[in-house]
């Protein structure tokens, strides 16, 4: 009886037809005689907008802005991990232009090409971090647009080590601890080079 049924259920099986599992369709971008404009993919109806992507509700996050002025603000906590995060993607996107330390000496530089503007000057030290948002997304000067390559939470988190690299470069002597003061004024390194490790260590 058990025989019996396995043979059935295997002829069933065989006879089944595929058309739910291999249904019809068409290629990305091909052609289709059933539309009047001849094309299979279908333009999104007017005003969709994708899950997440409704850039008008927060302005600040999408562009840097507020009422249309960018401001000096961030859209999220500026943690350890988020600067951590923006070292690692400023060297990579940034520093070939803008070098390690923001001063505009990167390695385009040695190849003959403009030196880019050194974050530590002054009129940048009081541009809004919006400004430095604005700039990754869309470009300045001979800078080209980063939108397409750094998504928007790691070009915030590129705008805090900016932030970062300016501090670092501009801090009055009264702020400093007791014992870095006392390293400056014997002009010592703050943060001396670690160590190289000897062969065979």
């Amino acid at each position: 009886m058990r025989l019996a049924f396995v043979v059935l259920a295997a002829l069933a099986a065989i006879g089944c037809r595929q058309d739910m599992h291999d249904q019809p369709r068409y290629r990305y971008n091909s052609a289709s005689d059933f539309w009047g404009d001849r094309r299979a993919a279908r333009p999104a109806v007017q005003g969709t907008v994708a899950r997440g992507q409704l850039k008008t509700e927060d302005t600040l996050y999408w562009s840097g802005t507020i009422q249309g002025q960018a401001v000096d603000l961030f859209p999220m906590p500026v943690t350890k991990e988020v600067i951590a995060r923006g070292m690692d993607r400023y060297n990579i996107y940034c520093s070939p232009c803008h070098g390690s330390s923001g001063k505009g000496d990167g390695m385009i530089v040695t190849r003959g090409l403009k030196n880019p503007p050194s974050y530590h000057t002054e009129a940048l030290r009081d541009q809004p971090a919006g400004h430095f948002f604005n700039v990754i997304t869309n470009g300045n000067g001979s800078m080209m647009p980063y939108a397409a390559r750094i998504p928007v939470p790691d070009r915030w988190a590129i705008v805090a080590y900016i932030r970062v690299l300016q501090r670092s470069q501009n801090v009055q002597v009264a702020e400093l601890s007791a014992s870095d003061r006392e390293k400056v004024e014997k002009e010592e390194p703050l943060h001396p080079a670690p160590r190289k490790q000897e062969a065979g260590h």
